[in-house]
């Protein structure tokens, strides 16, 4: 099984709430750069966060990739979710996934699927897509093949 984890792009500094926070034109093309990673892989599915700058990133990855199923997007992929909470759904989820969320989440979900805790966080600037593999989701249970920065 694999997990790719990508950090949406570069977004907005301010808008009337994170949540609603868009991408930059920056942020666009950094997201196409690391989208590219993805071509050829076999993804079965890709979440989302439900913030627009998640989506937007979904959504980008998705045309590049001609991805035919919907984007899921789910509330577990916010930023402030507890990276186990995460973990204990990833394996209801299916194979091959492509998570689409959020620092601090992001490097702490990369920690504990790697070392079975979040202390030490693996660094994500903004559109980093990682690629993690294992037999199951389990926390400490996966290998982290590599970071890919835009």
């Amino acid at each position: 099984m694999k997990v790719w984890v990508l950090r949406h792009g570069e977004a907005e500094p301010q808008t009337r709430s994170d949540a609603e926070r868009a991408l930059t034109a920056h942020g666009r093309k950094q997201v196409l750069h690391s989208a590219a990673h993805l071509i050829g892989q076999p993804l079965s599915a890709i979440y989302a966060s439900p913030y627009v700058r998640a989506q937007q990133t979904a959504e980008l990855v998705r045309e590049v990739l001609g991805f035919e199923a919907e984007i899921i997007t789910v509330p577990w992929l916010t930023p402030d979710t507890p990276a186990r909470d995460v973990s204990l759904r990833l394996d209801a989820a299916g194979q091959d996934l492509l998570l689409v969320s959020h620092q601090p989440l992001v490097s702490n979900l990369l920690s504990l699927l790697q070392h079975g805790h979040v202390y030490q966080p693996e660094p994500m600037g903004t559109a980093s897509l990682a690629e993690l593999e294992g037999e199951l989701p389990l926390d400490g249970g996966m290998t982290l093949l590599g970071i890919r920065h835009p």
